[in-house]
């Protein structure tokens, strides 16, 4: 598997999913996916497009996906992780922001992600990055914020009565703060520099977070969890399993970490 058959996948579904986007059947309920989280009509589309992408490759992968749960393509092999669409409460309620997430592991932790895409579905905004090989967006080379402030600060707060209490230090260092409600785009987008730190208190499953991740890692970024303790030993899975602080450099990063934890 390479970027380029990430990147179809991704037009794949900008393409199909773009002149639906004002469509009540893609808010209709489908249940309940592996995720734990509710399933719409337009996760299940969008998984959908990308299983067919991935089958189409014709190469032995285990996919885990927040809706399907755990696929093995082909008699599986390399790991891949897939958030059909990252925003799923965005989408249904038509906020638009939200987008797709797909990332390959060749073990089974994250520091063993390889390969990471990102789009954004309103915009067509498109990021990936291969392990040693930097992170680019829309074609170009991307860095995070070389700035050592604190200008635009993203959150998720899931529960916000229990989550907002432990991250509001960090927001009130921030010059704005913003709650956007896509774990993935937010990640991106502090990996290209629009966005200084990301921070939710909320656990996290590692395929919300793992296209991000690498996309942080090979762009000069720091991704952690709100205590500073590294991610790369941490089973890639379904179940809910880490808090996420990232920051577009180390500075930004070692700042939130004393706010958090002070």
């Amino acid at each position: 598997m390479h970027t380029k058959d990430l990147q179809n996948i991704g037009k794949s579904l900008y393409r199909e999913l773009s002149p639906l986007k004002h469509s009540s059947r893609l808010r209709d309920p489908e249940g309940t996916g592996a995720g734990g989280d509710r399933t719409y009509h337009i996760d299940r589309l969008a998984e959908e497009i990308i299983i067919l992408g991935l089958e189409a490759l014709k190469e032995p992968l285990t996919l885990i996906s927040e809706e399907a749960g755990v696929i093995h393509l082909h008699g599986g092999g390399t790991v891949v992780l897939v958030d059909p669409i990252d925003g799923s409460r965005n989408a249904v309620n038509g906020i638009p922001f939200y987008g797709a997430s797909i990332a390959a592991a060749k073990g089974t932790t994250a520091g063993d992600i390889y390969l990471a895409y990102v789009i954004n579905l309103v915009n067509g905004d498109a990021f990936w990055a291969t392990k040693g090989h930097n992170a680019f967006f829309l074609g170009n080379t991307m860095q995070g914020q070389k700035e050592e402030e604190f200008s635009v600060v993203a959150y998720e707060a899931s529960s916000p009565s229990r989550d907002l209490p432990a991250i509001v230090p960090l927001l009130r260092a921030a010059n704005k703060i913003r709650c956007m409600g896509a774990t993935a785009l937010d990640l991106a987008y502090v990996a290209c520099g629009s966005v200084s730190a990301f921070v939710t208190a909320s656990a996290s499953r590692s395929f919300d977070f793992a296209g991000g991740f690498l996309l942080l890692k090979e762009s000069g970024g720091i991704i952690t969890d709100m205590r500073g303790n590294d991610l790369d030993i941490l089973e890639l899975g379904l179940n809910r399993s880490t808090s996420l602080l990232a920051a577009g450099n180390g500075v930004l990063h070692k700042k939130a970490l004393a706010l958090l934890n002070g």
